[in-house]
């Protein structure tokens, strides 16, 4: 057993817990990272990265479905989905040496193992310790003056429908197959839903999504649902809201699942389970420590501390945006409030919220259900991208452009649906930091011809001067 002393001790590896290790390098501090699996978490390995190299293939599978449109003809479609995999996989593992020569370079300390925080012992005064098991059964101890928790999610099961890894499966499993179903059941219409189920869909997977609630993407915008909707429809994906399945529902065959579906028993090679994720807090030592949690999320200050001082979390396990660049900025925070900095505390409202389907969405701020909810006061100003020409070049001008502004004229919330929606959403979010207001976005000059002059017609619209709509 070794014991070593750092001044901070990071449990998690993913994107907020190596970007806040290195953050904290530059600061002086001495650093250590405790990873069970590998550097780069969820969003590098089985989220983010991996299944957006998947959705550009799947893009250019739909792209080509429409040539005759551009004028190139007699194209034919076909793919080798173990190439797309590779593909993949490859991008996956430049990221992951990436990550490991930044790690290096900032003389950061990686353990791999099991990270359990202790007690007080006869190793510290107090709670924190980290103890790390190694897969060979020893153990280090690494003492801190700070320890970072930022141990993420996993995807969750139903109670009645655990995965399998053949039959049922979760977002995690669906990234490693090198083979496609020929029919997929996707039970969540949330945002990895959608997703999925427009990538299976463009490569040629028979989809059906199922969600309990009344339409998908309920935490978005409508309009933005309805878009997402209407194309699965065209697309041929069966569409299920409101629907609640129970176990009585499903029979597990020998290859395949059969449901009953709107009164008919329906066989599908695999269901997909993506109801959302669950905190990995349970078996990292909390106990031991005055840390207090719901629902297994840890609860925080605003700048990320625990009820344990010297103890902060950051990421998927505190229950907020599970996004990997807001753990990446919480972390950031954490440190700098470690280190004695003046961080700015980080408005949620201003965070882009992405979905990677085709068209694209991406959102910042309340939504209109929820500012009628609150009953605050607001204005919608929707300007549709198929008066934009490079909108419509790159799709037909499918989607559209909502700014929410209050009487002040600064932004509230946002919404943009079509091409390049999660690049530009990117401008909205600096807007928001900076309270700009629509007379003030009206004289930014959006070059022509692009998707972006979307935003500059909406501002215009919310002053009552478009001039394209």
């Amino acid at each position: 057993m070794m014991t070593k002393h750092y001044d901070l001790v990071v449990i998690g590896g993913g994107t907020g817990g190596y970007v806040s290790a290195i953050r904290a390098s530059q600061l002086g501090l001495s650093v250590a990272i405790v990873e069970k699996q590998k550097l780069g978490g969820t969003c590098l390995h089985r989220g983010c990265i991996p299944t957006k190299s998947l959705l550009k293939s799947a893009d250019l599978i739909e792209q080509i479905k429409i040539t005759n449109e551009l004028g190139i003809t007699d194209l034919e479609i076909n793919f080798d989905y173990k190439k797309i995999v590779a593909r993949k996989d490859k991008i996956v593992d430049q990221m992951y040496k990436g990550i490991h020569g930044l790690i290096k370079k900032n003389k950061i300390d990686v353990f791999n193992g099991h990270g359990r925080m202790l007690g007080p012992s006869i190793f510290s005064p107090i709670s924190g310790t980290v103890a790390v098991e190694r897969e060979d059964g020893e153990s280090d101890v690494l003492t801190n003056d700070y320890v970072l928790i930022a141990t993420g999610t996993t995807p969750r099961e139903l109670p009645y429908l655990e995965f399998d890894n053949k039959i049922v499966i979760s977002s995690d499993h669906i990234l490693t197959q090198e083979t496609l179903p020929e029919s997929i059941l996707i039970i969540g219409g949330g945002v990895i839903g959608v997703e999925f189920a427009s990538l299976l869909s463009d490569l040629g997977v028979n989809v059906t999504i199922v969600d309990v609630e009344d339409r998908l993407l309920k935490l978005e915008d409508k309009d933005a649902s309805r878009i997402i909707e209407d194309t699965f429809k065209k697309k041929n994906v069966a569409i299920h809201t409101s629907t609640r399945l129970v176990e009585s529902d499903f029979t597990k065959n020998e290859s395949s699942m059969t449901v009953e579906l709107d009164g008919k028993s329906v066989e599908f090679d695999q269901v997909l389970v993506a109801i959302g994720r669950v905190p990995l807090t349970d078996d990292i030592g909390l106990s031991n420590t005055k840390i207090k949690t719901d629902k297994g999320y840890i609860e925080t200050s605003e700048f990320y501390q625990t009820a344990e001082s010297h103890i902060y979390a950051i990421g998927d396990c505190i229950g907020k945006l599970q996004l990997a660049h807001v753990a990446t900025k919480e972390g950031l925070i954490a440190v700098e409030k470690i280190a004695h900095q003046t961080p700015i505390e980080l408005d949620y409202r201003a965070v882009p919220r992405c979905v990677y389907t085709n068209p694209e969405i991406a959102s910042i701020g309340f939504t209109e259900d929820e500012l009628k909810e609150s009953n605050t006061k607001y204005k919608a100003h929707k300007f549709p991208l198929v008066g934009v020409a490079k909108a419509v070049i790159e799709n037909d001008g499918v989607g559209f452009v909502k700014l929410l502004v209050d009487e002040h004229e600064s932004i509230l919330g946002a919404t943009i649906v079509g091409a390049h929606a999660t690049e530009l959403i990117n401008e909205l979010s600096l807007a928001k930091f900076l309270d700009v207001s629509m007379s003030e976005m009206k004289e930014t000059i959006h070059a022509h011809p692009s998707v972006g002059e979307g935003i500059f017609e909406a501002s215009l619209d919310a002053l009552g001067m478009a001039i394209h709509k």
